[in-house]
């Protein structure tokens, strides 16, 4: 089983998806936060479930529509570690930073 680890800079993110909760007045956060945190447990079984998309890193889609999100993620074979890089709205254009 693979070990999950975030990067500090992720913590950004959820910043990010907090505020924008808040702006809108969301009533189902938590169940938000736990499909994030159920997603990132897929991982621990299987780690090179997400598509590749460059530099041996990889996406996993997490929900869907305006409830989606992606996760950016590194999978070390040597260390059996799961470093999760990003997390973005489906519906945003991108990563807020480069990961």
């Amino acid at each position: 089983m693979a070990r999950v680890e975030l990067v500090a800079e992720i913590f950004e993110d959820f910043d990010r998806f907090f505020d924008f909760f808040a702006r809108h007045e969301m009533a189902d956060v938590a169940a938000r936060i736990a499909e994030i945190h159920e997603a990132f447990e897929i991982l621990v079984h299987s780690p090179l479930i997400g598509r590749m998309v460059r530099d041996g890193k990889r996406e996993l889609v997490i929900g869907r529509g305006s409830r989606g999100y992606v996760a950016l993620y590194r999978y070390v074979t040597d260390i059996d570690t799961v470093f999760v890089l990003a997390i973005r709205s489906q519906r945003e254009e991108g990563f807020s930073r480069e990961a």
